[in-house]
Protein backbone atom coordinates (compact mmCIF):
# COMPACT_ATOMS: atom_id res chain seq x y z
CA UNK A 1 0.00 0.00 0.00
CA UNK A 2 2.95 2.37 0.86
CA UNK A 3 4.46 1.94 -2.84
CA UNK A 4 1.26 3.23 -4.33
CA UNK A 5 2.45 6.71 -3.25
CA UNK A 6 5.41 6.41 -4.50
CA UNK A 7 6.20 9.24 -7.58
CA UNK A 8 9.51 7.36 -9.40
CA UNK A 9 7.87 6.60 -13.04
CA UNK A 10 10.62 3.76 -13.16
CA UNK A 11 9.76 1.94 -9.97
CA UNK A 12 7.13 1.79 -7.31
CA UNK A 13 8.80 0.85 -3.84
CA UNK A 14 7.16 1.29 0.02
CA UNK A 15 9.05 0.54 2.88
CA UNK A 16 7.91 -0.10 6.58
CA UNK A 17 9.92 -0.26 9.70
CA UNK A 18 7.70 -2.67 12.66
CA UNK A 19 9.63 -3.46 15.39
CA UNK A 20 7.37 -5.40 18.87
CA UNK A 21 4.33 -5.74 16.21
CA UNK A 22 3.71 -2.01 15.97
CA UNK A 23 4.50 0.32 12.70
CA UNK A 24 6.96 2.76 13.91
CA UNK A 25 7.39 4.70 10.37
CA UNK A 26 6.74 4.15 6.22
CA UNK A 27 8.87 5.23 3.40
CA UNK A 28 8.11 5.85 -0.62
CA UNK A 29 10.33 6.70 -3.32
CA UNK A 30 9.77 10.09 -4.51
CA UNK A 31 11.32 13.63 -4.67
CA UNK A 32 12.53 15.05 -1.65
CA UNK A 33 9.61 17.40 0.08
CA UNK A 34 9.20 20.57 -1.96
CA UNK A 35 10.89 19.42 -5.13
CA UNK A 36 8.72 18.39 -8.08
CA UNK A 37 8.09 14.55 -8.80
CA UNK A 38 9.57 13.20 -11.77
CA UNK A 39 5.55 11.83 -12.43
CA UNK A 40 4.91 16.07 -13.01
CA UNK A 41 8.56 16.53 -15.39
CA UNK A 42 9.94 13.23 -16.44
CA UNK A 43 12.74 11.10 -15.19
CA UNK A 44 16.18 12.28 -15.81
CA UNK A 45 17.43 8.92 -15.83
CA UNK A 46 15.50 7.55 -18.53
CA UNK A 47 16.64 10.83 -20.28
CA UNK A 48 20.10 9.69 -19.91
CA UNK A 49 19.31 6.05 -20.59
CA UNK A 50 21.03 4.97 -17.03
CA UNK A 51 20.71 1.61 -16.18
CA UNK A 52 18.28 0.37 -13.43
CA UNK A 53 21.04 -0.07 -10.59
CA UNK A 54 23.48 2.45 -11.63
CA UNK A 55 24.30 6.07 -10.92
CA UNK A 56 21.16 6.32 -7.99
CA UNK A 57 23.18 9.94 -7.72
CA UNK A 58 21.47 11.06 -10.96
CA UNK A 59 17.81 10.78 -9.44
CA UNK A 60 16.02 13.33 -8.48
CA UNK A 61 14.22 10.42 -5.67
CA UNK A 62 15.17 9.60 -2.68
CA UNK A 63 14.48 5.48 -1.95
CA UNK A 64 11.69 4.49 0.23
CA UNK A 65 14.28 2.50 2.40
CA UNK A 66 15.46 6.27 2.76
CA UNK A 67 13.01 7.97 3.19
CA UNK A 68 11.88 5.37 6.10
CA UNK A 69 14.97 6.43 7.81
CA UNK A 70 14.30 9.63 7.62
CA UNK A 71 10.78 9.83 8.38
CA UNK A 72 11.84 8.21 11.88
CA UNK A 73 14.76 10.62 12.54
CA UNK A 74 12.36 13.46 11.89
CA UNK A 75 9.27 11.91 14.82
CA UNK A 76 12.64 11.12 17.02
CA UNK A 77 11.92 7.53 16.94
CA UNK A 78 14.29 4.79 17.06
CA UNK A 79 14.57 1.98 14.68
CA UNK A 80 17.30 -0.18 16.41
CA UNK A 81 16.27 -3.77 16.62
CA UNK A 82 13.23 -3.21 13.91
CA UNK A 83 12.31 -5.29 10.80
CA UNK A 84 12.07 -3.28 7.22
CA UNK A 85 9.50 -4.36 5.14
CA UNK A 86 9.79 -3.51 1.38
CA UNK A 87 9.09 -4.01 -1.99
CA UNK A 88 12.30 -4.90 -3.13
CA UNK A 89 15.83 -5.84 -1.98
CA UNK A 90 17.63 -2.39 -1.26
CA UNK A 91 20.52 -1.13 -3.05
CA UNK A 92 24.03 -0.92 -1.65
CA UNK A 93 23.66 2.61 -0.74
CA UNK A 94 20.29 2.46 1.26
CA UNK A 95 21.91 -0.72 2.44
CA UNK A 96 24.77 0.70 4.76
CA UNK A 97 22.45 2.92 5.58
CA UNK A 98 20.05 0.16 7.49
CA UNK A 99 23.16 -1.20 8.68
CA UNK A 100 23.97 1.39 10.50
CA UNK A 101 20.91 2.54 11.83
CA UNK A 102 20.47 -1.14 12.95
CA UNK A 103 17.82 -3.04 11.60
CA UNK A 104 18.06 -6.35 12.07
CA UNK A 105 15.84 -8.07 9.26
CA UNK A 106 14.85 -7.12 6.25
CA UNK A 107 11.50 -8.72 4.47
CA UNK A 108 10.70 -8.13 0.53
CA UNK A 109 8.81 -8.81 -1.69
CA UNK A 110 11.16 -9.17 -4.71
CA UNK A 111 15.10 -9.16 -5.85
CA UNK A 112 17.29 -6.08 -7.04
CA UNK A 113 20.31 -6.31 -9.25
CA UNK A 114 22.99 -5.17 -6.05
CA UNK A 115 24.93 -7.85 -5.07
CA UNK A 116 27.06 -5.78 -3.22
CA UNK A 117 24.34 -4.64 -1.27
CA UNK A 118 23.80 -8.70 -0.44
CA UNK A 119 27.24 -9.01 0.49
CA UNK A 120 27.08 -6.46 3.01
CA UNK A 121 24.12 -7.29 4.35
CA UNK A 122 24.96 -11.00 4.73
CA UNK A 123 28.21 -9.56 6.36
CA UNK A 124 26.64 -7.41 9.08
CA UNK A 125 24.29 -10.27 9.71
CA UNK A 126 21.22 -8.52 8.55
CA UNK A 127 18.47 -11.46 7.91
CA UNK A 128 17.55 -10.89 4.49
CA UNK A 129 13.60 -12.87 3.61
CA UNK A 130 12.69 -13.06 0.03
CA UNK A 131 9.05 -13.90 0.32
CA UNK A 132 9.59 -14.20 -3.55
CA UNK A 133 12.03 -17.00 -3.52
Amino acid sequence: MVAKRATCLRRRVGAVLVKDKRILATGYNGAPSGLKHCIEIGCLRDKLKIPSGERHELCRGIHAEQNVLVQAALHGIGVRGSTLYATNQPCVICAKMLINAGIRQIVVAGGYPDKLARQFLKEAKVKVINLKR
